[in-house]
């Protein structure tokens, strides 16, 4: 069972930072049911109103990442935070497909709050999910690439046990390995955010994961925490 936790040099470096996290065995995936691509469709539809004329430069949620991604030597315009990109994509094409049950629900929730989420597949996990700076060594494969790389040294990742990342440039992209799958029935999910009211946001947040996974992938049990510069770790049960 995959824990989470920062590594002391990140909450020194971003002591605002507080992240979500939920631990859930024997879900569901596949196609999402009609109830969760209704909802988001709805969730999409009030957030091209509410975002209408706003630069997403603006929102505090996203210009807290920039700051974040600058922070360790990461232009924000060429590598987006995951929750920009997709609400980037939402204001340019008007719509976000459905994908899949997992997938769907962690979208919902990112638009709906202007956070990253991401669903990381427990079985590319060893043991521990640990944010720290990257040496530039450790194994990184896109998930749209055939071949493997090596994030810069400096540069924010989420690691394993074993130093196999799983997300790159911290929120930007996860590794092919730890996507989710139609047969994926443990994961980690992971909400984040930086700006002030970051601990607020993130707990409305992680409530509705919490909700949207108990009603549509139906899980045997599951965990969640909050973690934060003084409350660093999320351990494993």
């Amino acid at each position: 069972m995959p824990g989470f936790r920062y590594e002391k040099a990140i909450v020194e470096r971003f002591p605002t930072v507080v992240g979500g996290v939920i631990h859930a065995v024997e879900v569901r995936n596949g196609p999402a049911p009609a109830g969760l691509e209704a909802a988001f469709r709805d969730e999409q539809a009030a957030v091209r109103v509410r975002l209408a004329g706003t630069p997403l430069s603006e929102l505090p949620t996203l210009a807290a990442w920039r700051s974040a991604f600058r922070a360790f030597g990461v232009d924000p315009t060429q590598y987006r935070s995951a929750a920009e990109a997709l609400l980037r994509r939402l204001v340019k094409q008007g719509e976000l497909p459905s994908i899949s049950t997992l997938v769907d629900l962690a979208n919902l929730v990112s638009i709906r709050h202007a956070l990253p989420v991401a669903v990381f597949d427990a079985r590319a996990i060893s043991r521990d999910v640990v944010v720290r700076f990257a040496r530039g060594d450790e194994p990184w494969a896109d998930l749209g690439a055939s071949e493997s790389d090596h994030p810069e040294p400096g540069e924010v990742v989420f690691v394993d046990a074993v130093d196999a990342v799983c997300a790159r440039r911290w929120c930007w992209r996860q590794s092919r390995a730890s996507a989710t799958r139609e047969d994926t029935s443990e994961v980690l999910v992971t909400v984040e955010g930086h700006h002030g009211r970051a601990p607020d946001d993130v707990a409305a947040a992680l409530g509705d994961l919490e909700e949207l996974l108990t009603e549509h992938a139906s899980p045997a049990g599951l965990r969640r925490g909050i973690v934060d510069a003084l409350h660093p770790s999320f351990d494993r049960g």
